[in-house]
């Protein structure tokens, strides 16, 4: 009898530390971080978590990285979900913001477009316009003019900062692809204004004016994309003090999954993560590696018709 309880009490324990998982017992996640690890909303997926704080790591202890904090994104989860973390384990902050993803394109010969909420295509082939995952590192920042809009009743310059990345692997391109982070918002050009006295004026005076689109939680060219507060706690986060970005899933990660879905085997059975209702949606996704993808790509633009700019009309 006191046999049988010993073995049910050890069962027990195997049962316990199971369920509260490696992550977090034996992976050196401190607890008030632990509290954030699942798959729920708001939460960041363990394999998530465990290869954000493995770059993180690596890069404080090549001294390439001394920023307190670090970020990632899981991109299987919906559009508009808290799928972008902040994470400053000294500070114990932890943060779930919204994020977009890339929007991919629909050609003859190819499809490899997505969806507002999920994202079922990513690749790393330059025009693209889809998320890469994989391993970042934030770089230097760009301002750039955008257009005038009508703020408070006044013209007013609007100008978007981008924060480079710099990626590593099958993210290493991450500079020809002019791939970062912005604010989820840009000017939609309706005509041009006179304004000569414009630092912004082209040479006969003019400038662009229109209106703000802002499509925080949506798709984006391939960038990733916050809504105007999450930008600027972010950069003020890496001004002068980069840090590490990872972006789940990586193409190994797409593959496995889609041949979990093929064989009808259950993801999370084979060891696997893809957020359920995003699965649920996609059916399946797909990885376009650049060497597949970039020759369709590059066809396709040596296809399109060459045309004159178009020229914005004088508003009135």
């Amino acid at each position: 009898m006191r046999r049988r309880m010993r073995i049910f009490a050890a069962l027990i324990l195997t049962l316990s530390s199971a369920a509260s998982g490696p992550s977090t017992a034996q992976s050196g996640i401190p607890g008030w971080l632990a509290a954030h690890v699942g798959t729920g909303e708001g939460q960041i997926a363990p394999v998530v978590l465990e290869r954000a704080r493995g770059l993180y790591q690596e890069r404080v202890r090549r001294r390439e990285v001394r920023n307190p904090c670090y970020m990632a994104m899981d991109a299987t989860k919906p559009g508009g979900s808290g799928r972008y973390y902040i994470i400053c384990e000294q500070q114990q902050v932890f943060r779930a913001v919204s994020s977009g993803h890339g929007n991919g394109r629909k050609l003859q010969k190819a499809n490899f477009s997505n969806g507002r909420q999920c994202s079922r295509n990513f690749s790393n082939a330059e025009g693209s316009n889809l998320t890469m995952g994989g391993e970042y590192v934030t770089a230097e920042t760009r301002t750039s003019f955008k257009g005038y809009v009508r703020q408070s009743g006044k013209l007013t310059p609007f100008q978007r900062t981008f924060l480079l990345f710099d990626g590593r692997g099958e993210t290493a391109n991450a500079r020809e692809r002019a791939i970062g982070g912005h604010q989820a918002v840009f000017v939609k050009w309706q005509c041009r204004v006179k304004m000569p006295g414009s630092p912004f004026a082209d040479d006969e005076g003019y400038v662009p004016y229109g209106t703000l689109v802002d499509y925080t939680g949506g798709r984006s060219n391939g960038c990733t994309t916050w809504s105007g507060e999450t930008t600027r706690e972010i950069l003020r986060l890496v001004e002068k003090s980069p840090t590490t970005l990872y972006i789940y899933p990586e193409g190994r990660d797409i593959d496995a999954v889609a041949k979990a879905v093929k064989a009808r085997a259950s993801v999370s059975g084979a060891g696997l993560y893809w957020n359920s209702a995003c699965l649920r949606e996609i059916g399946a996704p797909r990885f376009w590696p650049k060497r597949q993808l970039q020759p369709v790509i590059n066809r396709w633009r040596r296809s399109l018709p060459k045309s004159e700019p178009r020229e914005l009309p004088i508003c009135q």
